[in-house]
């Protein structure tokens, strides 16, 4: 039987399929289904210090809604503080204390003080290991890249020096040259760089000409985008690499390890199709191994990495000439007459 054994974070995982942050995490009883599927471990979901501070500005306005409305009356409400992050620390480490596999926390901060204030917390929880949820969305045309760059650099240096648990890094793949930037962030110390975020992108509703934020899962083939990544930095840096986005059956799990991932975040998967559906890739993985006679994660992890296929184009942008050139194919297969 194929072992299937890997690392997240220099932490040993049974096997390379993590359940990734979402609110899956909130129903005990689908956790459990989850954990006993296989699933390898589990990343909470994330602490957003943004949000936070909107829930305060909420909880003090409804608070004040009716106050001075009597010349006598100067509040009418006792005292009461927005709890701020004790919640969130709260279940999650009721969820440590129930599950026997490696959980992992998520923290996207908005102060550079605040990373450092909510990272220590979290890793008074007991989790195994933090990722730094590196979600910055420009909205002006002043700050430069660099900027966001050296600020986030300069973040994980801090939290290394404080924390004493594993730290990955999960990033966006809007950044001039993805790959300076991670490697800058492995020099930093990275144990761990997950590729890449989903964001949430804005819509807008036509008949009410409003703004509204859609929940979609993402679809087969978003994975293209990490597998590039990861292909590119196999070898080339010492952070454990975890591929996410689109990773929907076992098929996909194996080509992120053949192109140099550790391990793999599933969600969408999981939301679509069942805690079983963990079950049902990690059958698939292990046959796959036995009918090559792969013993170890190891032996073909990286196989058609950048560092180990002869061809020198495979991730090169020449390739996308070629593909270019055969566009003519697409044409029999969805014709305009």
């Amino acid at each position: 039987m194929a072992d299937l054994r890997t690392t997240y974070m220099g932490v040993e995982l049974k096997n390379p399929i993590i359940l990734g942050a979402s609110s899956l995490v909130e129903d005990p009883a689908v956790i459990g289904k989850i954990e006993r599927a296989g699933v390898s471990a589990i990343v909470y979901r994330s602490l957003f210090e943004e949000q936070i501070h909107l829930e305060q500005i909420q909880l003090e306005n409804q608070l004040e809604e009716y106050d001075e409305r009597n010349a006598e009356m100067i509040r009418i409400f006792p005292e009461i503080r927005h709890g701020g992050a004790k919640e969130h620390l709260f279940k999650l480490e009721k969820l440590i204390s129930k599950v026997n596999i490696p959980v992992f926390a998520s923290l996207n901060a908005m102060y550079e003080e605040s990373w450092e204030e909510y990272g220590l917390a979290l890793e008074e929880t007991g989790i195994a290991g933090l990722e730094l949820n590196f979600y910055e969305v420009p909205i002006d045309a002043i700050t430069l890249g660099a900027e966001i760059e050296a600020k986030q650099v300069r973040i994980l240096k801090k939290l290394k020096k404080s924390i004493k648990i594993p730290l990955s890094v999960k990033l966006s793949p809007f950044y001039a040259n993805p790959l300076n930037v991670i490697a800058q962030l492995d020099k930093a110390g990275a144990d761990g760089v997950v590729l890449f975020n989903r964001f949430f992108q804005p819509e807008i509703n036509i008949e009410t000409e409003e703004f509204f934020y859609p929940f979609d899962l993402t679809h087969q083939k978003d994975y293209q985008m990490s597998l590039r990544f990861a292909g590119l930095l196999y070898g080339n840096i010492g952070a454990d690499i975890c591929t996410s986005r689109g990773i929907s059956d076992a098929n996909d799990v194996i080509k992120m390890l053949l192109a140099g991932a550790d391990s793999v975040q599933v969600v969408s998967a999981v939301y679509k199709n069942k805690a079983s559906h963990i079950s049902n890739m990690l059958e698939m993985l292990e046959e796959w191994m036995d009918a090559r006679g792969y013993k170890t994660i190891e032996a073909f992890k990286g196989k058609l990495s950048m560092k180990n296929i002869k061809d020198p184009y495979a991730y090169k942008r020449a390739q996308y000439v070629d593909i270019l050139m055969k566009s003519t194919e697409i044409l029999k297969k969805y014709p305009m007459v």
